[in-house]
């Protein structure tokens, strides 16, 4: 499974980077909002991010509530940088500017998805992503990796990754990242917080500070 960042903060990006593991940063006007960033400054910061990631795929979200405003500013935003992916929500509008995005070779991210219905006919419409949110459905008291699951299914059933991938989204802890693993989702994307919460374990501090500690009994220094 590919890790993707879900951030709009460049530091976040870089330390992400730093790692080695990174295939892809997600973004969306909430997240550009908790950066402090401004209208005027948008274009300039995804193309940063974009840049900064170089050969990654980089999702852009088109804040258009039209299918012609999505086509328009989705174009816009794939010319920007050429591992640009505009990101749009799934609804009619959302199907047919993918379906138009998708002809001019614009790869699309379909987000907001919460059915395997939606995620089949963003996949028909010719997104290259869908991103089927998790935590959310846990925050109204249901099982956010049970509808994964059945998404998972039902895309799997008619389309390889070369032609559409399941991004793993609203991701808020490890288990969510190992259940989303377990099902053959082929990405997750991961706050910063979160992907720090999946390197730590209890066991692997306990083994770290005994290491510690019988090094210093070696060096003379216990």
């Amino acid at each position: 499974m590919k890790f993707f960042i879900d951030t709009a903060d460049l530091d976040e990006i870089k330390t992400a980077l730093d790692w080695g593991c990174l295939a892809g940063v997600t973004t969306n006007p909430s997240l550009y909002s908790r950066i402090g960033g401004k209208l005027e400054d948008f274009e300039d910061h995804m193309t940063k991010i974009a840049n900064l990631c170089e050969g990654l795929p980089v999702s852009a979200e088109s804040t258009a509530t039209t299918a012609e405003g999505m086509i328009e500013e989705g174009r816009h935003l794939a010319s920007l940088a050429p591992n640009i992916v505009v990101k749009l929500p799934i609804g009619a509008a959302g199907l047919e500017a993918t379906h138009a995005l998708k002809a001019d070779g614009v790869n699309v991210n379909m987000t907001l998805i919460f059915s395997a219905p939606q995620a089949l006919l963003a996949a028909a419409a010719g997104a290259r992503y869908v991103s089927p949110f998790v935590g959310r459905f846990d925050d109204i008291g249901d099982n956010g990796i049970d509808q994964l699951a059945t998404i998972v299914q039902c895309v799997k059933n008619y389309y390889t990754p070369d032609q559409c991938e399941i991004i793993t989204a609203s991701v808020r802890t490890p288990q969510h990242v190992t259940e989303a693993a377990l099902l053959g989702a082929d990405i997750a994307t991961v706050p910063l917080g979160a992907l720090e919460k999946c390197l730590k374990h209890p066991l692997t501090d306990q083994g770290l500070a005994q290491f510690e500690a019988d090094w210093k009994k070696v060096t003379g220094q216990a």
